[in-house]
């Protein structure tokens, strides 16, 4: 794809047309139309311009995408213009550009676990999965990004507003997960981990659009039920059922409450993963379903409020990497705060040692 034909694909999924974009950007209606036809060329401050007023960076324009995200768009050509696309393809530029100039950010990634063909198989890669990120039998999931990473995941969060809940993209080594943090806490951390599951498998490049319940035999769903159980690992969350019930004072939904902190899952996903182990009938799982966590819950239980993952959320690791970029002084001070996508400003940064004269005298001569 030209230039030309990426301004006019770009202005389109914007919803402007021709003659609004060239009049923000000081242009003829007639040479922006020669521009997107491939019949006039743009200078690079028109380009900037344009750029700008889209809300793409530069690179976008001139440089293909990655590979993963290409045959994607083109097996699904009505996606491609979701939020959740073009901050992936920002966030996977960006990613690759880290990983390349910081040794040790991803060392690579696992070999490919053969994709669950049953719920039972997706229950072993579960299992699987739970012991190659160290995590004990008894061991909740906490911070599921920092988990990720350790396998050479890089987990972001975004506010997407509507549309998927997560995606992911293999890189050269490693991957790059985006999960939509406009959804509440439980829900994002069941997508990371369901895009986890795409990971460990090698999918290229997957979409999570939440449709695994109107396809009950297909992947999208053994990988939900994968998400399920390494978040609620089966013999421990049988084990706390059953003694959070047999608590004296306390009902069923005293134990969905702290089954739900305990764990950091939403009430929808433990009611279902309650369901699928038999610990609930479908009447109280659904009970479940509607139980809301209150504040009074909270401080008589002394429950842990967790908000992982709330946007922007970067993995730690990768802040670590830009950081260390900018104290080499690899990158300037603007490339590294759009590097670290807003979440740091100017004063947050290290503090740089001042160039001896020497240095500067060297330049001079």
């Amino acid at each position: 794809m030209g230039i030309g034909q990426r301004v006019a694909k770009a202005r389109a999924e914007q919803g402007v047309t021709q003659e609004q974009l060239a009049a923000a950007v000081g242009l003829d209606r007639s040479a922006l139309a020669k521009i997107e036809t491939g019949t006039r060329r743009l200078s690079a401050l028109e380009l900037v311009a344009i750029a700008c007023e889209l809300q793409r960076r530069v690179e976008w324009f001139v440089d293909e995408a990655p590979p993963a995200l290409v045959s994607y768009r083109r097996a699904h050509p009505d996606v491609a213009t979701q939020a959740i696309d073009i901050r992936l393809d920002e966030l996977v530029r960006e990613a690759e550009f880290v990983v390349s100039c910081v040794q040790g950010l991803v060392s690579g990634q696992p070999g490919p676990l053969p994709p669950p063909a049953t719920a039972a198989e997706a229950e072993e890669m579960a299992d699987t999965a739970r012991r190659m990120l160290g995590l004990t039998p008894a061991e909740p999931a906490h911070n599921i990004a920092g988990l990720a990473s350790n396998l050479g995941l890089l987990v972001f969060s975004l506010d997407l507003g509507e549309g998927a809940d997560a995606g992911t993209v293999l890189l050269e080594r490693g991957g790059v997960t985006l999960v939509n943090g406009s959804r509440m806490v439980g829900r994002r951390r069941l997508a990371a981990a369901h895009e986890l599951g795409h990971y460990l498998i090698a999918d290229e490049y997957a979409l999570d659009w939440r449709i695994a319940s109107a396809d009950a035999d297909g992947l999208e769903a053994r990988l939900d039920r994968f998400a399920r159980a390494l978040l609620l690992p089966e013999t421990d969350l049988r084990a706390r059922w059953a003694r959070w019930l047999e608590a004296p004072d306390e009902s069923w939904r005293d134990a969905a409450v702290r089954a739900a902190s305990h764990y950091r899952v939403d009430m929808a996903t433990l009611a279902r993963r309650l369901k699928e182990l038999h610990l609930a009938e479908h009447s109280r799982a659904e009970d479940i379903r509607q139980v809301q966590t209150r504040r009074a819950d909270i401080v008589e239980k002394d429950l842990v409020v967790s908000d992982e993952l709330a946007p922007v959320s970067l993995p730690r690791a990768y802040e670590q990497a830009v950081l260390t970029l900018y104290r080499k002084e690899a990158v300037t001070e603007g490339r590294a705060l759009g590097l670290l996508l807003g979440t740091f400003d100017s004063a947050s940064l290290p503090e740089l040692p001042p160039v001896p004269a020497s240095g500067i005298w060297a330049v001079m001569s």
